[in-house]
């Protein structure tokens, strides 16, 4: 049977109050007490609780995850990466799905507040400033994945959305099409929706090609909006022949659409998505799709943030990684 904290109390001598001052805050006891606590914790093998397992150095061995969407693929894949390297220096994680709630945000950072955590990950969405002033509260190291955070210095990992999705309209261009239909993230989205956008308008351009609202729908990077969107996109333009969508869950919901109304992908629309989640290369025909380096953005970031929790005063550098148009089965070459 494990200890309990009414048996470090019985073999120290003191009062529950007093195990549990020691373990949160062991500078409010006084030294005698503190050492004949800390004494029986470690005789008797007691744990407190993951937060309070550092005592004496005040390390919690834990880090936290904020995930916007714990129900979409690319983030299961990116905390991978994060628990990987956690795991590796003998650290817990917390993973705290937010659902882009920002009253489940302000639970979340209290409950850390109370508990102490010795770094945070924030992923994907937008840094505010709110978000900002609450990171500074908790005066913890905070690494963002997915995201950037330059407007407030904060170190990140990510790709070049803006430049990925370029190499998309120009991968779908060389392979003969010209009327292209683009499923975007939401239209204020400064992270991935605003610059995956312009970057592939800004290509079409290049080219001179048109792009104008009509052949743009938006969703918010999951299957059923992706669903809806390839629904609109199709009413407003038929004539087209191929699709970009800002997520591969968004674009195996274009997918869906387009089968269930008896339409051919690829051979009458081609479809490009943007991610590579593993589910990309399980279905029928296999998606083509703009691969970002996800579960590498998880293990990247966990390692820039425990270089800091080892150095508070390390200046992290950013990292831009690389990304790949992956080829499959969903773009037909017209040419």
């Amino acid at each position: 049977m494990n200890p309990t904290i009414h048996d470090v109390a019985r073999q120290a001598n003191v009062s529950i109050s007093t195990v549990s001052r020691v373990v949160n805050q062991p500078l409010a006891v006084r030294k005698e007490k503190r050492d004949r606590v800390l004494q029986a914790i470690e005789q008797l093998g007691y744990e407190p609780n993951p937060f309070a397992s550092g005592l004496r150095d005040r390390a919690t061995k834990t880090i936290a995850a904020m995930i916007p969407d714990i129900t979409n693929p690319f983030y299961a894949e990116l905390f991978r990466g994060i628990e990987d390297i956690a795991r590796e220096q003998k650290n817990n994680v917390i993973i705290c799905n937010t659902d882009q709630d920002e009253a489940r945000f302000l639970e979340y950072m209290s409950y850390f507040k109370k508990k102490k955590i010795d770094g945070l990950i924030f992923v994907s969405a937008a840094v505010t400033d709110a978000h900002h002033a609450t990171f500074a509260e908790l005066q913890v190291p905070v690494v963002l994945a997915a995201t950037d955070g330059e407007r407030f210095g904060l170190p990140y990992v990510k790709v070049n959305d803006y430049a990925a999705a370029s190499d998309a309209a120009s991968f779908l261009i060389k392979n003969g099409h010209r009327s292209i239909g683009v499923i975007s993230g939401p239209a204020d989205d400064p992270i991935a929706g605003i610059p995956r956008l312009a970057g592939f308008r800004d290509a079409l351009a290049a080219y001179g090609l048109p792009h104008g609202a009509n052949a743009v729908a938006y969703g918010t990077y999951d299957f059923d909006s992706g669903y809806e969107a390839m629904r609109k996109l199709y009413g407003t333009m038929p004539e087209l022949t191929a699709v970009f969508a800002a997520s591969d869950a968004m674009a195996l919901g274009a997918m869906a659409f387009l089968q269930r109304r008896g339409m051919e992908v690829p051979r009458q629309i081609s479809i490009i998505g943007f991610d590579n989640i593993s589910l990309s290369r399980m279905v029928t025909p296999a998606l083509t799709t703009v691969a970002q380096p996800v579960y590498e953005i998880g293990k990247q970031a966990a390692a820039m943030l425990f270089r800091r929790i080892g150095n508070p005063q390390d200046e992290a550098q950013s990292l831009v990684l690389g990304h790949e148009i992956v080829v499959r089965d969903t773009v037909w070459n017209r040419n």
